[in-house]
């Protein structure tokens, strides 16, 4: 799916562009940050936040709301676009990020951002983390669902794969990790770092129900996520196959786009690329 902010009607790709537009802009004003793996999962923040999961900004401890993790914390600027344009904050709160005294702050912080369910930013720990939220769910007969995303360059962390182990041995089929598999990380491509693949038959092998899709495709992401809820006993990994930097043509693909901010000039052309001032 190529994105032409442009020219998009449907709501749900307006939503996208949007939300891209916000990363680029908070993340200039801040200076730092991490814009390709913030770009790469906003396809799957905007299904989930929008059309998925039982949440309540107004309420954003609601006892029976879904829950979600992002383990890959770095990318927070995704999630706060999202949990911003679901209205749990003010879209000035965007602005300050990473400013001294700010809510918004590199990692997620779930004790000062609403809608925030854990706190993470040590790479390899999230899933871990959702695991106890729905081990406390089937213990108290709960219904609501816990969603994750972990980076491919993530789990190279052992920690992920203990984790694994333990969703699949508790039958945790209330949890759904995607896995945002854009090929790179910090220090190059994960082949070159410390290979992952095969990404599918690891999961496999470790027990959960595998399924891959093109994790900038609205419907593959549905298709998921509806398939994963109708399995019994056993956890959902999505390999979703994705575009570090996507929407952004310079940063598309490119590793030096980790993390750092876009200079003004920059933005302008990400902006522009983005549909500023434009039908999206």
């Amino acid at each position: 799916m190529n994105i032409d902010c442009s020219t998009v009607k449907m709501e749900t790709e307006k939503r996208a562009c949007q939300l891209r537009r916000n990363i680029v802009r908070m993340l200039t004003e801040a200076g730092s940050g991490h814009p390709g793996g913030s770009l790469s999962i906003i396809d799957i923040l905007n299904v989930l936040y929008f059309e998925t999961m039982h949440v309540d900004p107004a309420q954003p401890k609601m006892a029976d709301r879904d829950r979600f993790v992002l383990s890959k914390g770095h990318a927070a600027p995704a999630l706060y676009a999202a949990l911003q344009a679901r209205g749990y904050f003010a879209e000035e709160e965007l602005w300050k990020l990473r400013k001294t005294g700010a809510m918004l702050q590199g990692h997620p912080d779930m004790k000062k951002v609403p809608g925030v369910d854990m706190s993470t930013g040590s790479l390899g720990q999230g899933l871990s983390a959702a695991n106890g939220m729905a081990l406390a769910a089937k213990l108290d007969k709960a219904p609501w669902q816990v969603y994750v995303i972990a980076g491919d360059g993530e789990i190279q962390e052992g920690q992920i794969w203990e984790a694994a182990m333990s969703a699949a041995h508790y039958h945790l089929d209330n949890v759904m990790l995607f896995v945002d598999c854009n090929g790179l990380q910090i220090d190059g491509t994960n082949d070159e770092v410390m290979t992952v693949n095969p990404v599918s038959d690891k999961f496999k092998a470790f027990g959960w129900n595998v399924i891959e899709i093109n994790g900038h495709d609205y419907e593959a992401i549905r298709g998921a996520i509806a398939a994963g809820k109708s399995i019994k006993d056993k956890p959902t990994a999505v390999i979703s196959h994705s575009v570090k930097g996507k929407g952004v043509s310079f940063m598309e693909n490119q590793v030096g786009w980790h993390g750092k901010a876009p200079s003004p000039e920059q933005c302008a052309q990400a902006l522009k690329e983005l549909g500023e001032g434009g039908e999206a």
